[in-house]
């Protein structure tokens, strides 16, 4: 199976149904980058919308994956040199996600074992260690899923990340001895999980990601006001200040930037 080969077959069959690169995207659902990438031999397109690509270049999954049009003499010898070719693929990439997240693991005890050994070498016994090490074992447990899954592991990542930050500041707050770690963090913990929540489900349905990161930064600005009001409830802090209106500001002149880069693209201003 030859990317290139499958991506020059994309484009080819893609302008001979007279489809923009954008309007191909559209009719899938994904960006037009993810079909530029396909069309450049970059990636592969993703097994779940194989078939409805296949259905509207008319070709069929087994064409798509050799790059050329099949003779019925060669269907099932190139079905078999591709199902092998795929599952050689899926092989390589689970393998590397695993030495990669091994190797993190690795990365992030070797940190761990520092910290303990300088705490027991300065203090003669555990003590201020247990702060970091929990942070580490935190970060590990939001991350490793989602290094372990590759592409599919940022929603197990936010799946992570809401089960285990509350025990987390629990147990920080303990170390540290200040309750205002827990009371704090739970609520900020809370709204900063909604808005991450919010902006996987946004990247998860946008058809092209200029679209998307312009609704992650207006959604960014309510999130600010929910985080000072909190912050000017708890401990005083003012409400708005001009370093705020500021923020807002940035954030409205990425969003702006964000839609009109997507309009651009929308109307094919941008060329393939």
């Amino acid at each position: 199976m030859n990317q290139s080969k499958t991506g020059t077959f994309i484009a080819m069959r893609r302008k001979e149904k007279k489809l923009t690169q954008a309007q191909l995207a559209e009719k899938l659902n994904i960006t037009d980058r993810a079909v530029s990438k396909w069309e450049t031999g970059k990636s592969m397109p993703d097994s779940s919308i194989m078939l409805e690509l296949c259905e509207i270049l008319g070709i069929t999954v087994n064409e798509l994956l050799s790059g050329e049009k099949v003779g019925m003499e060669n269907v099932e010898k190139k079905a078999d040199e591709n199902l092998i070719a795929l599952k050689r693929k899926d092989e390589n990439n689970m393998t590397r996600n695993v030495l990669i997240a091994v190797l993190f693991s690795m990365m992030l005890f070797v940190g761990i074992m520092v910290c303990l050994i300088c705490d027991l070498a300065i203090s003669g016994h555990v003590t201020w260690s247990l702060i970091p090490v929990s942070s580490i074992v935190f970060s590990w447990l939001i991350l490793f899923p989602g290094i372990l899954l590759g592409k599919r592991g940022g929603v197990m990542c936010c799946v992570s990340l809401s089960i285990f930050l509350l025990p987390y500041l629990f147990l920080l707050a303990s170390l540290v001895k200040v309750k205002e770690v827990f009371s704090i963090g739970t609520r900020i913990g809370a709204a900063s999980i909604v808005f991450l929540w919010i902006i996987v489900i946004v990247f998860g349905r946008a058809r092209r990601k200029p679209a998307a990161l312009g609704i992650t930064f207006l959604t960014a600005i309510p999130f600010v006001l929910v985080v000072n009001m909190i912050l000017s409830k708890m401990i005083a802090e003012p409400f708005f200040d001009v370093w705020d209106l500021l923020a807002v500001f940035v954030l409205l002149v990425l969003a702006a930037g964000a839609f009109l880069c997507d309009y651009v693209m929308k109307k094919g201003l941008i060329p393939k």
